[in-house]
């Protein structure tokens, strides 16, 4: 078999369980290894398979094939226990085993211990797997080799990409209204701005700031880096279409609609935007057990000027005001 053919690892790293360190490694189809001498020595079994056959190629690896294991062996664990081949990251052919394989051994020996069915000569291997069973639990064991390896964190890169599909549609989705005039009315409003349809479709800057905060960052962490980069710019570097049209109709747009609606009731149920921010805090607290917003992350609010039709007495005085005293009389002095 050519190093070509044989799955290489992406990740390695040594799992330490009590005063033990076994190697692991993550193969390129996601699979977690235990090396063969790591898994050998973790259930106390000094020897090792002979170079290069594998070792456990035959139908009941030796680690398990005493026959007063075998009422206590399953098929389950038989197809589990074929030793793989692959290459290090140094392109070296090495033998594994599957990492959820050791607690299932472990459960063996420990079994047949309970029934007192355990030889003198497996004494030892029985200690050893009581350490690894206290050490680890059986569904732990895949995100341990996970941290050990650093593979986790391809692992939440994998996630996060299928979440971002779900989310983010392929192409750019026809425009139709989605923020309901409501929404930015409540906004006028908790700040005490004036709200006609001029100024709704002219509004300060800052709105769209606190709407990606209280709305878009509340979405998966990843969508709204996404969207933007997916939103299309001028060559003046303004976006030239909305957030919204790239989020998919089915999931994102939803999502989107949900978070809006919950926002909306807040703002109603408010007096002010601090307030607001306040209630807003406590939502995200019960949803995600931890507080993200802070009210000084919103205190950026624009000079608005109020348009104003003076009234003809207004004029008058004003025109008054502006007409320079008349000169003094010389004489009068």
């Amino acid at each position: 078999m050519s190093n070509s053919k044989l799955l290489r690892a992406t990740h390695e790293g040594k799992l330490t369980i009590g005063e033990l360190e076994i190697p692991c490694a993550v193969l390129a189809d996601g699979t977690r290894l235990l090396t063969q001498g790591g898994f050998l020595k973790a259930i106390g079994r000094s020897r090792t398979p002979k170079a290069g056959t594998g070792g456990g190629v035959a139908e009941i690896p030796f680690f398990i094939s005493a026959s007063n294991l075998k009422p206590f062996i399953d098929k389950e664990l038989l197809l589990s226990t074929t030793p793989i081949l692959f290459t290090t990251n140094k392109g070296v052919k090495a033998w594994g085993y599957r990492a959820d394989l050791l607690p299932r051994v472990c459960e063996v020996y420990l079994k047949a211990k309970d029934e007192d069915a355990i030889l003198a000569s497996q004494q030892q291997i029985v200690r050893h797997c009581e350490i690894l069973v206290r050490g680890l639990a059986h569904i732990g064991i895949i995100s341990l080799v996970d941290e050990a390896t650093g593979y986790q964190y391809t692992r939440e890169k994998d996630e996060l990409q299928k979440i971002l599909k779900a989310y983010i549609a392929e192409e750019l989705l026809p425009w139709q209204k989605t923020f309901p005039d409501i929404y930015y009315r409540e906004i006028f409003r908790l700040n005490g701005w004036d709200f006609t349809v001029p100024s709704i479709k002219k509004r300060p800057g800052v709105v769209g700031t606190w709407t990606n905060k209280i709305v878009y960052e509340q979405l998966p962490k990843g969508v709204l880096k996404e969207l933007k980069d997916n939103t299309p710019k001028s060559p003046s570097g303004n976006y030239t279409a909305r957030f919204f049209q790239s989020l998919t109709p089915d999931v994102g747009n939803s999502h989107l609609q949900n978070q809006l609606n919950s926002v909306i009731t807040l703002m109603q149920v408010s007096d002010n935007w601090k307030s607001f921010i306040i209630q807003f805090n406590k939502l995200v607290d019960r949803r995600k057990g931890q507080l993200e917003l802070k009210f000084e992350d919103f205190e950026e609010k624009p000079q608005t000027k109020k348009i104003e039709n003076p009234t003809s007495f207004d004029k008058t005085l004003k025109g008054l005001l502006s007409v320079p005293p008349p000169p003094k009389d010389k004489k009068s002095k």
